[in-house]
């Protein structure tokens, strides 16, 4: 018999309200995958309103008077760390829905489904100006949020905290200054040395979007991904992973036909993500606790498959065969040659596109030009000089257009400010992991080697997956490594790879 471990007769009435808002949840995520990955462009409206009604639903559910009394309630009795982590995670969600009004809910869900489709339009033809009204729209909603929620110190400290629990501008400007200081000089060695490429020709050559499909199912086969069983691997225009539940999560990826690096980190980054929803301790699903705990945690198990893994020398002499077989164009290219092109290094306009030694510099771009909207009075009209004129400061380069530009990114169209500055803290603790794991698993590289991805996969589930949102970001860190976001770990790690 499976040990229950939410035993409280509170937490249990909480637990079965609370399964209503996990199914219009679980809801929305199958329209908003669908609506990535299958929906025709007419669609729109109804599947936008359609989400709009959903939020308000879920809103009105998690804010009855009786679910939030039964939250005070056990919040006052004596509870296992679970059950705390179930009232932590509430009463968090329960002071966001309070916030927030019905109405500025269903503002928000419907000028988001308005906004991705008007900045994907606005890509395709880069055209700023499509999608300009939206993004003057979206600011508003940013402020207007930022004033529901209530800050200390800066506007932007509340949306910081709606996708990393406890994050301040004061945590992150000590991390983005030493960041911005450190990078620029490894960036100039590495360019003035030379022996790391800035172009491979690889980047030219044309795949088959069929055969690479093939591979990127056999690379997701190889890492443990249970594709058909408890994972699926579809095609969208920015790749991104859905967990519908524990016992359902999803991956995209897009196939551009040339630079098969893409497509393929793309999968093993998303597999990442994937791997920490479907390692989640069974006997939290339906609860509150069942998911990862913040977008940061999350984007460093997504960092540590793509960079710490992929990136690797083992990894891509495991998949050289696997790319040889498939890839005709291969035969002319060694396992050297494919290690080369996994990790050139080139100051760059596409942040998705960037490599380990230029991405966080697209981050602190973003972080800057977000503090600027939210805190200060710019407008939507203003921010492609902005962006520009920051992309030239850090790295060197100027966009040509509005697609190498401000029109990169699909998240201000999604209305997610704030979001940007977790994919910096992911980057930075995988490198972290890294040093952890490699304590714990002393032959970590020979496993990648021998494409022995087991006992990683244990290893992250003990440390890091099966506690879902259990206990906040930082105490998790603290409980499983004993040291919170230390860009030291990754100054460390560029240095020894790219100038050792």
């Amino acid at each position: 018999m499976v040990e229950e471990i939410f035993q409280n007769d509170t937490i249990k009435q909480i637990l079965g309200h609370y399964r209503k808002i996990w199914a219009i949840g679980h809801a929305q995520s199958v329209l908003g995958w669908d609506m990535e990955v299958n929906m025709p462009k007419m669609g729109i409206t109804e599947r936008s309103t359609a989400q709009g009604e959903l939020s308000v639903l879920s809103h009105t559910f998690m804010l009855e008077p009786r679910f939030v009394e039964l939250v005070e309630k056990a919040a006052g009795e004596e509870l296992n760390e679970y059950e705390r982590g179930v009232v932590r995670v509430l009463q968090r969600e329960i002071r966001i829905a309070k916030a927030f009004p019905p109405e500025f809910v269903r503002e928000v869900s419907e000028i988001r489904s308005k906004a991705t489709m008007a900045w994907a339009e606005a890509k395709e033809k880069d055209d700023f100006k499509k999608f300009e009204p939206w993004l003057d729209k979206i600011i508003e909603l940013a402020k207007k949020a930022a004033d529901y929620l209530g800050y200390d110190e800066y506007p932007y400290d509340a949306l910081l905290d709606l996708y990393e629990e406890g994050l301040r501008t004061r945590d992150l400007e000590p991390i983005f200054e030493k960041l911005e200081k450190e990078l620029k000089p490894i960036l100039d060695k590495i360019l003035e040395e030379g022996k790391v490429p800035k172009e491979h020709p690889l980047e030219t050559e044309k795949y088959d979007s069929e055969s690479m499909k093939e591979i990127n199912l056999k690379i997701l086969e190889l890492l443990g991904y249970p594709l058909g069983v408890k994972g699926r691997l579809d095609i969208s225009p920015h790749p991104f992973t859905t967990g519908f539940g524990i016992h359902d999560v999803r991956i995209t990826t897009r196939y551009e036909g040339f630079d098969f690096r893409r497509t393929l980190l793309a999968v093993v980054h998303e597999f990442g993500h994937a791997l920490y929803e479907l390692q989640i301790d069974e006997k939290l699903m339906f609860s509150p606790i069942a998911g990862g705990v913040s977008l940061g945690i999350h984007e460093s198990q997504s960092r540590f498959w793509e960079n710490i893994i992929g990136r690797s020398r083992e990894f891509v002499e495991l998949i050289y065969p696997i790319l040889k077989e498939k890839l005709p164009f291969m035969n002319k290219y060694s396992a050297a040659d494919l290690y080369t092109y996994f990790n050139m290094v080139r100051p760059d306009y596409i942040r998705v596109e960037a490599d380990e030694v230029t991405y966080n510099m697209h981050i602190i771009l973003r972080y800057k030009l977000e503090k600027m909207m939210v805190n200060e009075s710019v407008k939507a009209k203003d921010l492609p000089e902005l962006w520009n004129e920051e992309m030239e400061k850090l790295l060197g380069v100027r966009p040509k257009n509005y697609k190498e530009g401000i029109l990169q990114d699909i998240h201000w169209a999604h209305a997610t400010v704030g979001y940007f500055p977790t994919y910096s803290l992911g980057t930075l603790l995988a490198t972290q992991i890294k040093s952890y794991i490699s304590k714990d698993v002393p032959d970590f590289y020979e496993k990648v080697a021998r494409g022995e991805f087991s006992p990683i996969r244990e290893w992250l589930r003990e440390k890091v997956h099966k506690y879902g949102s259990t206990y906040p970001p930082s105490e998790l860190l603290e409980r499983s490594f004993g040291e919170s976001v230390n860009p030291e770990y990754f100054i460390k790690y560029l240095k020894e790879k790219y100038l050792d």
